[in-house]
Order: structure tokens, then sequence, then C-alpha cells
């Protein structure tokens, strides 16, 4: 018999994006052939501890993790094992729980899809899907991301970038620059975070106050750009060095944007796939999208979403996502079905490209002199 693959699923984490991490590691764990992956599913609660066990996602899911056993893995190379910790009145012991020879981190937002957890995993050296530290990093943080693009001639929505601090000690100033420099409506948002969660549009200085507020509760750092009346087109990129970007396709939300609730919870928003857009502007989108994921160092996956004003038909890069959600309603998945590959290959292919992106990292010497 061929030798199953060992595969790590982690999913939860201790970001505002925990609850869309559950929903998008369901429907990656509803796909995996069973005959061809030995499956260990690790949860992450809102505090950062780790888990495995019996039905670990639907532990989390219900908040009852009582069947469960805490688990961790060790940042240093060699095999790579999945520990649990036991717990027998006043002494604790660690036993080896799981080899992994791979992980998919199903994970969304803050520690997860921003570099730390890339990093660990490096440290550990094992094979995982997705970007590494940089492209997960530059991806998450909506500024610095920006910054990259137009050192790349990619086009973008004006901005500002304040922080938390900027706010507690002059909020005034942060407000009188952005009439200043930009035109309402803006848009608010915290710096590192997806889902649309603590973005808010807004329209008069009364709304932009309440608007940065509610972002400096997500992270210290906050993004305010021009809103834009535009149309949304997205397209999902797949590969590492070689790479290749599908179909487009363009969300109208049920919302006034694409806000949590219009993507997560009301069911209204129409997805057209493909999107219906001229040939030509489709090429470009394509090119644009391949060109960003290229720019910083994505790899395995990304979706990356446009802005196309209605107006002046400019098209701007919007952001990047390095971890896409992977719901049943989700973008990425789809345009991939659409394009002709199906959901369950999708997977095997991000985890093929896992394990030759380890490859590619093999090759670097580690030493110097020899």
């Amino acid at each position: 018999m061929k030798t199953k693959i060992k595969l790590g699923v982690i999913f939860g984490g201790r970001s505002g994006e925990h609850e869309v991490s559950l929903m998008s590691a369901r429907s990656v764990l509803s796909v995996l052939d069973v005959e061809k992956y030995d499956i260990t599913q690790i949860g992450i609660d809102h505090e950062g501890k780790w888990w495995s066990g019996p039905n670990t996602l639907e532990a989390l899911e219900k908040g009852s993790i009582g069947n469960l056993s805490r688990v961790f893995l060790l940042p240093e190379p060699g095999k790579t094992v999945l520990y649990k910790r036991e717990n027998n009145g006043e002494v604790e012991s660690i036993q080896p729980l799981q080899e992994l020879d791979v992980i998919f981190p199903v994970l969304h937002g803050t520690f997860g899809e921003d570099g730390t957890l890339q990093g660990f995993f490096e440290m550990a050296d094992i094979a995982y899907v997705g970007a590494g530290v940089l492209g997960s990093s530059v991806g998450m943080d909506k500024s610095v991301f920006k910054d990259v693009m137009r050192s790349n001639e990619i086009p973008v929505v004006d901005w500002i970038t304040c922080t938390r601090k900027d706010v507690e000690n002059d909020i005034q100033t942060i407000i009188e620059k952005c009439e200043s420099q930009l035109s309402y409506p803006l848009f608010v948002k915290p710096a590192n975070l997806g889902s649309s969660v603590g973005i808010t549009k807004v329209k008069n200085r009364s709304d932009l106050l309440e608007g940065i507020m509610e972002a400096a509760r997500y992270d210290r750092r906050i993004l305010i750009e021009r809103g834009v009346n535009a149309r949304e087109i997205e397209v999902s990129v797949i590969g590492n060095e070689d790479c290749r970007a599908s179909i487009p396709g363009e969300i109208n939300p049920s919302d006034e944007f694409y806000s949590y609730n219009a993507k997560y919870h009301d069911g209204d928003s129409e997805l057209y796939i493909p999107a219906p857009i001229p040939e030509e502007l489709t090429k470009r989108v394509q090119e644009l999208a391949v060109k960003t994921y290229k720019a910083i160092d994505c790899a395995g996956l990304s979706r990356v979403d446009f802005l196309l004003d209605k107006d002046t038909d400019e098209l701007f890069i919007n952001e990047v996502n390095t971890i896409p959600g992977f719901t049943t309603i989700s973008m990425y998945p789809k345009l991939w079905d659409a394009d002709g590959l199906s959901y369950s290959k999708l997977i095997d292919e991000l985890i093929e490209l896992a394990f030759e992106r380890k490859m590619e990292r093999n090759k670097s010497k580690r030493s110097f002199g020899d």
C-alpha cells in the first residue's frame, strides 16, 4: 500500500477571524481524501492554546474541548512530531501524538496569515501550504502592501496610515489630515485583518471618528483610504515561482460594500463567474494579479482583489489574501472550479506545492565556507 501523507490541518486562532477559519476548515476537511492523507486536526482557541483529539473542529465550534488534549510542536528541525500534554494529578508529562509531513494552515488574520505561524513552521523545517514569512506579512499589512505596489508601479487607491498611539494622543490631527488629503466617502480599516472585520465606510467627520475608534479595537495600525465607487473583481492565483491566475469573478455585495455580514451571513450577495468584463480587461486583471503575487513573493495560493472604478474605469489593486476563505461560498475555490480545477484537486495541488516549496528551501546552504 502507498504510504499516506501525514497532514496536519490547523484552524481557529486568536484573531477576529476565528469563526471564519472554522467555516473554512470544515470545507477543507470535507474534501480531503482519507485514502491519501492521514489527517490530524489541530484547533487553536481564542486564547492561542493548541488542541487535538476526537472531532477537534466540532469541539471548537461548540466551545466544548473537554475531550481534547493540549498539543504543541517544537520549533526545531528534524522529525516533526505533534506532542500532547498529559496531566496526572500534580505531574505533567509529554507524549508524542502524531508525526507530520506537511501542514495546511486554514487560519485567517493575525497569528495565522501574517507570517508569525509561517516563521514557526520555518523554524521547525516542515512543509506547509501557502506563502512564506515575507509574502504573508506583506500581504497582511494593507499599508505596507500598498507601498510595495506603488514601488512596482501597480495602481492602488490613495491612503493614510496611523497607529493606535496616534489616535490616543491626537485623533483630531488625524481627522484633519484625512480631510485635507482625501475626500469622503472614506474606508477605515484595521491594517492587519481580513474578512472585512472592523471595516467602516464613513461619509462625514462624525463617522470618521467612530470608524477610527472601531478599527483601533482590532489592530494597532489603522488604514484610511479614499472611497471608490467600484465594482469588486477577484482573481485566484496558484503556484510558486511558476504561478497562474484563474478567470476573474465579480461580487455584487448585498451591503454598501462587501462587509462581514454580506460575506458570511445574509446570503444575498451575488457572485458572477466569470466576471462580465471585456476580454482585454480580463487579461489585464490576470496579468496584474500575477505581477502582484510575485511582487510580494507569494507561494501556494492567494486571492487578489481589485476595484474597478465605475466612473473612470480605472483599475486598482485592493488587497491580497494569502490564505483566502475556503468556505462553500468563498470565491477562491469557486473561481478554480469554474476554471476546471475541482475543490478536492485544488487542495491536492496546494499540498504538492507545499512540498515543492520545501524542496526549494532545502537547496539553500546553511553554512559558509564549506
